[in-house]
């Protein structure tokens, strides 16, 4: 089993940045890739950064190219997503998760674990 706990989200105002990171504990070494997605209330899920922390690679949506940054501390066990030039689109709540398997950003079901979340508002 794995857990993941989220933190460092909060409001901020277009053009500004912020910097969630999520703690995982457990059976880490089992896990394949780990990543963040977003949600806004009466929308899909949207996943927005990937990495896979054996080698670093890393995946982005369009949308978060150039902006996001994901990362991820080996020996905390510990995976960030800075934002930078946050958009209110921007605006959700922010999700990680960890896949002992596939990993894809387009197919959020196949991710085994998530955390609580997070709520990042960026104001116009």
């Amino acid at each position: 089993q794995v857990k993941l706990v989220e933190s460092g989200g909060g409001s901020v105002q277009a053009g500004g940045s912020l910097r969630v990171a999520c703690a995982a504990s457990g059976n880490t070494s089992s896990l394949h890739c780990m990543g963040w997605f977003r949600q806004v209330p009466g929308k899909d899920r949207e996943g927005v950064a990937l990495i896979w922390p054996n080698d670093g690679s890393t995946h982005y949506i369009g949308s978060a190219k150039g902006r996001f940054t994901i990362s991820h501390d080996n020996a905390k066990n510990t995976v960030h997503l800075q934002m930078n030039s946050l958009k209110p689109e921007d605006t959700a709540m922010y999700y990680c998760a960890a896949s002992l398997f596939w990993c894809d950003l387009w197919r959020g079901e196949n991710f085994n674990y998530w955390g609580q979340g997070t709520q990042v508002t960026v104001s116009s």
